[in-house]
């Protein structure tokens, strides 16, 4: 337990963030989001409620807000960067 209180932690926590605990909270939950629809091939709906979003268009605003594009949109643009990448070889 840190000996401070509430506001002096949310100072701090800016100060080290450059964003308070919900947004930093907001942050972290939107990037599982995309790492999930990345990896799991799961829809933006399904991967929303399951990271505790009950309105799909809060969730698709706040993604949107984060990260520019609609989740769809946004994650079909990541597919398609992956695939266009040549694949490296290992080093003999």
């Amino acid at each position: 337990m840190v000996h401070m209180s509430i506001s002096a932690f949310h100072q701090h926590f800016k100060a080290i963030t450059a964003m308070t605990p919900l947004q930093y909270q907001k942050f972290l939950r939107l990037q599982h989001v995309r790492q999930l629809m990345l990896s799991a091939n799961r829809d933006a709906t399904q991967v929303a409620r399951h990271v505790g979003y009950a309105s799909s268009l809060q969730f698709s605003r706040e993604y949107r807000r984060l990260f520019g594009e609609a989740p769809t949109r946004d994650v079909a643009k990541w597919r398609q960067n992956t695939h266009q990448r040549p694949h490296s070889r290992p080093i003999p």
